[in-house]
């Protein structure tokens, strides 16, 4: 029997997956894996199962009542998950936290395979996962343990999901608890990490796409950009990449490699430190081309530090620019994501 895998985004910024049959009801299969969604009848009359269907292809059948999910509702991709049926793996958002619905975060744990230095601006940290590799929307992130600080950092995976080596980008902080601990790590050392989360997470692909990523935050689009080139894409891409300083500008070969395998993407870089030897000096919102934007018809993802992400959003404003959709990430080096 084909099995389906459902994610299911809570609004707190937790995810969990579930198999749902070929012909089973997305509630009903949220049940028998112990997560209590949202709901009272479980017959399509009262509406209190309604969530939104980020991406997928589902079957909400005729045994539901209009006033409990509209037409109008159904158009805009809301969905009553005591009545839908998955044709296809699914991305469902939940209006209500986890712990609303008896669940939360699931723990893993890895190994660690490499720790790569780029000269004084990054690492590159990559796990080797000993059981079955944890399942994520490409985007997503996880909290990862400093060993021996009862802290813990967040870190959007930079590799695919499915990967049995997990990859991640982590900005050298002088100082910094995994910074300093990345220094020293060698492999094999064991880590624990929480996760996935986030509701930055690359959804289906109907209309061009506009990246923007500031310095580690090009992790997150390292991930999305593998998904596009495994699947194919018949959009255009653009992804414009920002940094501080010269030395900054990490893995660049990496999207060059993506512009070979995947049609139609095209990538930008800039420096911001006036004194360059980049021919692009400045911030990516001054080189940003009037073609990538598509008079708006364009779906933008952001991720890099709050000062870029503002902005962003005053330049769309000051150019009265409104895309189609905006997905953004805030980060800094010392706090968890925050989206």
């Amino acid at each position: 029997m084909n099995k389906y895998r459902i994610a299911l985004n809570f609004e707190d910024g937790v995810t969990r997956f579930v198999d749902c049959g070929a012909n089973e009801k997305v509630l009903d299969a949220a049940f028998r894996n112990r997560i209590n969604l949202p709901m009272d009848c479980s017959d399509g009359v009262c509406g209190t199962c309604k969530c939104r269907a980020e991406a997928g292809r589902y079957d909400l059948g005729d045994d539901y009542i209009e006033d409990a999910l509209t037409q109008d509702e159904a158009d805009e991709g809301l969905v009553l998950t005591c009545q839908m049926i998955p044709k296809s793996d699914c991305v469902i958002s939940v209006p209500v936290p986890s712990t609303a619905c008896k669940t939360g975060t699931a723990h893993f744990a890895a190994a660690v395979g490499e720790v790569t230095a780029f000269a004084d601006a990054a690492y590159e940290l990559v796990l080797d996962v000993p059981a079955e590799a944890p399942v994520f929307l490409p985007g997503q992130y996880v909290n990862i343990d400093v060993p021996g600080s009862g802290q813990h950092r967040s870190y959007s995976f930079s590799s695919a999901p499915g990967n049995k080596r997990m990859t991640f980008m982590v900005k050298q902080v002088p100082g910094g608890l995994m910074s300093s601990w990345l220094g020293a790590a060698t492999a094999g050392q064991p880590l624990q990490m929480t996760g996935p989360l986030g509701s930055f997470y690359l959804r289906a692909v109907t209309r061009p796409l506009l990246f923007l990523a500031g310095g580690t935050g090009l992790a997150p689009f390292l991930s999305m950009l593998e998904v596009l080139a495994e699947q194919g894409t018949q959009q255009p891409v653009h992804l414009i990449y920002g940094v501080t300083r010269d030395q900054d500008l990490v893995m660049v070969d990496r999207l060059a490699a993506y512009a070979r395998r995947i049609p139609g993407f095209t990538y930008g870089t800039c420096v911001a430190d006036p004194q360059t030897t980049h021919p692009q000096q400045g911030y990516v919102t001054q080189h940003m081309p009037a073609q990538a934007l598509h008079g708006g018809n364009v779906d933008v993802y952001l991720c890099g530090p709050p000062p870029m992400v503002d902005a962003v959003q005053k330049y769309f404003k000051a150019e009265a620019i409104t895309p189609a959709s905006f997905h953004y990430e805030k980060f800094t080096p010392n706090q968890a994501v925050a989206t």
